[in-house]
């Protein structure tokens, strides 16, 4: 793909069991350009595949994490559709999912970054939603995220009121996990969360995840989180986990 005066398109990079999708428009804020919405969901796709894959993270590169989509393609038929089609992937997402979090985080990437499972900052980080002031009204799939994920009062501050939060704010309401003081320790950070993660047991670590994410939208299967249940029960990572105990050694899960 070639590079243009905006920049280049995401990447998607696969190092054993960790996923890293790059946005790399630094000189526009790491904005999104329509292709790059079905690009994004093919990378969540092809990590989704893989089977190795436990952890994706989402960066940006520059100074900011991203500005959101074009505003400048806003008005598409189906542009909407197509972002909310994203920020679902990326909710539903098979491996566990990381937004590294610094400079701008705007409009509709901070609901990317919503979707995924953890958020960590810098300490210059701040998020706004202007989409109130620039007459658009966010789609379905965000609106229950912010609200299920923060709460309704929060959510008000952040789509009605169109409020700045600096990193102590977004701390406060919960939309980060974790805030770094410098760029350097939250890259340190993330790699810790990284490989801690990389180190759980697939089965019961990827099937917590799912079925959470399932109960807080009130769309618990529970047919199907006994069937995960009684898996991870019967795996082989369950009688790892057994054996290195009494071993008294790390264990080594394969994810079955």
């Amino acid at each position: 793909m070639s590079e243009t005066p905006q920049g280049l398109p995401p990447e998607l990079a696969i190092d054993g069991h960790l996923a890293l999708i790059t946005l790399r428009r630094p000189e526009v804020a790491n904005r999104l350009e329509p292709e790059d919405l079905d690009l994004l969901r093919h990378y969540v796709e092809t990590v989704n595949a893989d089977s190795r894959i436990s952890v994706l993270r989402l960066e940006g590169q520059g100074r900011h994490f991203c500005s959101g989509f074009n505003i400048g393609c806003l008005g598409g038929a189906d542009v909407s559709a197509r972002f909310e089609a994203l920020a679902k992937a990326l909710e539903q997402a098979r491996p566990v999912t990381i937004a590294v979090l610094h400079g701008g985080v705007y409009g509709g990437a901070t609901d990317l970054a919503l979707a995924c499972d953890f958020r960590f900052g810098a300490p210059a980080v701040e998020m706004h939603v202007p989409a109130a002031r620039l007459g658009l009204l966010f789609y379905r799939g965000g609106l229950e995220r912010y609200v299920t994920r923060l709460g309704l009062a929060a959510a008000k501050r952040v789509m009605l009121l169109a409020e700045r939060f600096d990193a102590d704010a977004m701390l406060r309401i919960g939309y980060l996990d974790g805030l770094e003081s410098s760029v350097d320790l939250l890259r340190s950070r993330v790699r810790e969360v990284s490989e801690t993660l990389g180190g759980m047991a697939p089965l019961a670590l990827l099937g917590m995840k799912k079925h959470m994410n399932r109960i807080a939208r009130g769309m618990l299967d529970a047919d199907e989180l006994a069937r995960d249940i009684a898996r991870a029960d019967a795996s082989d990572d369950l009688r790892e986990a057994a054996l290195a105990w009494r071993e008294k050694r790390a264990p080594r899960f394969t994810g079955h």
